[in-house]
């Protein structure tokens, strides 16, 4: 778990880890020079935990993004499964047991992600709607255009964490949800989406990103795709992808060059070479963004 001035919401979400049904678990904590009581709240949680249980750290104070994989490259952080968490949500009592139960399923080898939909709640967790519900199978395809779930679903497997490894200190991360969907399956991962909530998403005025679930969400999103922030992130991912080429596999180059042809060429060349990549969204109204987006260079 990543901290930032948290205090308002923390402890809730510090309850629903000792009320989750699989017991055997440790908490990391990386805390980006919180100014409020987040720092006194954890270590009075450490005091009742034990220090065996509750592990805090300084982090680099980058951003959220940067100080979730800094903390997930710590090597004081060792287990056979990883969930991140945000620092504002609460946990449904059977989220780990749940997740754990999908990732046994997966060899070890095999780098694998699990991840859920989530109920949202206002800041006093009156109930809100759920996440959008997706039906297209996870994929290397998906995750160049589409970033699966929230973070604060997600659990990797060690496999999964080794690969995140390979990321270079000085990459440029857009989002480290988005990050580990993209590089797990561009290595030949597995990425199993549940469509089960597995937690209270709080939705309130201090949330770095938001569900995209209503319209005016979508509609946002939409609009700073034609400003040209989806090829800036598109930039960032494929400097990435890049970096570590010897990791992905050769059906995920493949892909991965005709994604790069397509945003280099001309409109109609451009739609072809997105045509054989293979991308997709998840939604109808997803794919039609994705289009039009293509149509006026702004992947």
């Amino acid at each position: 778990m990543c901290t930032f001035n948290g205090a308002a919401y923390l402890q809730e979400q510090l309850e629903s880890f000792c009320d989750q049904s699989f017991e055997h678990w440790t908490l990391y904590v990386s805390d980006d020079a919180s100014t409020d009581a987040t720092r006194s709240i954890l270590a009075d949680y450490q005091q009742r935990w034990g220090e065996s249980r509750l592990k805090i750290f300084s982090g680099p104070c980058q951003g959220f993004a940067k100080n979730f994989i800094s903390l997930l490259k710590r090597p004081e952080v060792q287990a056979r499964y990883y969930a991140f968490s945000d620092q504002d949500d609460v946990w449904f009592s059977d989220k780990l047991e749940r997740s754990v139960a999908h990732l046994v399923t997966v060899a070890d080898e095999t780098p694998a992600l699990y991840c859920s939909r989530t109920r949202l709640v206002d800041a006093k967790r009156n109930a809100a709607g759920f996440s959008p519900l997706f039906s297209r199978p996870p994929s290397f395809q998906n995750a160049l255009v589409q970033s699966l779930a929230g973070a604060n679903t997600m659990m990797i497997n060690q496999s999964a964490r080794d690969v995140l490894l390979q990321l270079p200190d000085d990459a440029k991360v857009v989002a480290h949800d988005w990050l580990a969907y993209l590089l797990i399956t561009a290595c030949g991962g597995t990425a199993i989406y549940d469509a089960q909530a597995s937690l209270d998403y709080r939705q309130h005025g201090s949330n770095l990103i938001g569900a995209n679930a209503s319209f005016k969400d979508r509609l946002t999103r939409f609009r700073k795709m034609l400003s040209g922030r989806f090829v800036e992130w598109n930039d960032a991912n494929l400097q990435i992808l890049r970096a570590m080429s010897p990791l992905i596999t050769q059906e995920s180059r493949a892909t991965l060059e005709h994604f790069e042809n397509g945003r280099r060429l001309g409109a109609k060349s451009r739609l072809c070479e997105l045509r054989k990549s293979g991308v997709y969204r998840q939604t109808v109204g997803g794919n039609i963004s994705l289009v039009i987006a293509a149509f006026v260079a702004r992947i």
